[in-house]
């Protein structure tokens, strides 16, 4: 299991397969596994880098240092480094969106690709960013999340008609039922405020790559609907592509379409079919 100490605390991560380097960057409240099918389907052909977002999975509690998306991105940084990769195609979805699009902004020599998927770039709308902070004030308070806040939570992440006694919707639900306090106060709600504290990024959009650039988004996306993503595609300039029958994990929920999206896209990257 590899990590790296990065701020003084260590992150975990997955290095699987050779060739052109790929790094997915995950959702909050989900770890590296939630990729588990495009790690399958990647890594025959490329390098893929998957790691786990502070506080989550393996990785450990988010360093005191880190106050902002900036700080994650430069984090991410640091990991390329340690690996010796010097370009990577970049697929972040959520706030793997947030701060990929960071990275890139302060690193476009680095990348050879960005994906955004199911993201927004711009501030957290007033009202939606006091809601969340409200969840994560009671999460910290009590220390645990509680059923209510569960059914409250986890059908955020998925369209809204998911059958709830699935294993994709149970699974998720038990690992958030089982985070342990400390884990929770400790990284889970500081990275939760970091990411709905986030500044507006939209002004800057222009100044990525708009050949190198795609968004996609789960059709029946509802924290961030395809409204925000077509957006974003015309402030960037690039293609977006929906992701039929998906939610905000889109990748999961549509596992196939996302993959041969994804497919697609590196193969054009790297000038060369897979």
């Amino acid at each position: 299991m590899p990590f790296v100490t990065i701020d003084g605390q260590p992150l975990h991560y997955i290095d699987q397969g050779t060739g052109p380097a790929v790094l997915l960057a995950g959702s909050y409240l989900w770890d590296q596994a939630m990729w588990a099918p495009q790690i399958a389907a990647l890594s025959p052909h490329y390098r893929v880098i998957a790691p786990d977002l502070w506080g989550h999975g393996q990785s450990g509690p988010i360093p005191q240092t880190t106050t902002s998306l900036d700080d994650i991105a430069r984090q991410g940084l640091v990991l390329l480094d340690h690996l010796d990769i010097e370009c990577v195609t970049l697929v972040g979805l959520s706030v793997g969106g947030m701060w990929g699009a960071r990275l890139a902004l302060s690193a476009p020599g680095r990348i050879n690709g960005l994906v955004l998927m199911d993201t927004w770039l711009g501030a957290e709308p007033d009202p939606t960013r006091e809601y969340y902070f409200s969840l994560l004030k009671q999460i910290e308070e009590g220390g645990v999340i509680t059923p209510q806040l569960l059914d409250v939570i986890v059908p955020i992440f998925f369209h809204p008609d998911i059958d709830r006694d699935s294993a994709l919707f149970q699974d998720f639900r038990e690992s958030l039922a089982a985070l342990p306090s400390d884990r929770l106060r400790q990284s889970i709600v500081p990275m939760g405020r970091i990411t709905f504290g986030r500044g507006d990024l939209l002004s800057r959009l222009g100044e990525l790559d708009a050949d190198a650039t795609l968004l996609m988004c789960g059709d029946q996306d509802q924290p961030r609907p395809p409204a925000e993503t077509r957006e974003m595609a015309e402030l960037i300039g690039c293609p977006y592509v929906l992701v039929p029958e998906a939610g905000h994990i889109s990748n999961l929920e549509n596992a196939p379409f996302v993959t041969d999206e994804l497919l697609t896209f590196l193969a054009q990257r790297n000038s060369a079919k897979p």
